[in-house]
């Protein structure tokens, strides 16, 4: 109840409006994109808090250190030893078979520097799990931010990736200058 108050007035003073499907009822991959923003990370929350929703998200393992950590962990965060990447799947596998209910937030496309495609960790995270993907956007042309369609991946890469970016096509995302184009390196070739 105080989650979905804090995003009432969270959307009303930020001047962005939650336009969105409902919220997944069985575990989800929730791509968060284009991520262009650190901002983005309170559109999420603001997104996730007003549907009522249980949300997971990977962050680098140093932003869970000293005070931080205990807030980051309460919010949702899994940190991620980026040696060890592997550790992560299982932990939500075996959070999957326990039952329980969330959304695992994946930005495929980073915030940092130019890249010129997505990284594939939530494509493989989703076939792996079963878990479907539903798509989350951030859009500053219309000053809207939500969740989109959910979709169930066929292992057709090139395919999934096509319905993929025909939903982000008209999204520009916070910074829409670091925008980049929903396509994985690995379409040309099957996981």
């Amino acid at each position: 109840m105080i989650r979905r108050l804090v995003a009432r007035a969270g959307w009303k003073l930020s001047g962005w409006t939650l336009v969105t499907e409902p919220g997944p009822t069985r575990p989800t991959v929730l791509i968060g994109a284009p991520h262009t923003s650190n901002w983005d990370f309170l559109l999420m929350l603001g997104i996730a808090w007003s549907l009522d929703m249980d949300i997971r998200w990977m962050g680098k393992k140093s932003l869970f250190k000293g005070p931080a950590g205990p807030v980051m962990r309460a919010l949702g965060g899994i940190p991620v030893d980026r040696a060890n990447p592997g550790d992560v799947v299982s932990g939500v596998v075996r959070r999957i078979n326990e039952g329980e209910v969330f959304g695992l937030v994946v930005t495929p496309d980073g915030t940092r520097g130019p890249h010129t495609h997505w990284k594939s960790g939530f494509y493989r995270i989703a076939r792996e799990t079963g878990m479907p993907v539903t798509l989350g956007y951030v859009d500053r042309t219309t000053k809207t931010s939500g969740l989109g369609i959910t979709i169930e991946l066929t292992g057709d890469v090139a395919a999934d990736m096509d319905r993929i970016r025909a939903f982000y096509a008209d999204k520009a995302g916070y910074h829409p200058d670091k925008r980049v184009e929903p396509r994985l390196s690995e379409e040309s070739r099957a996981f």
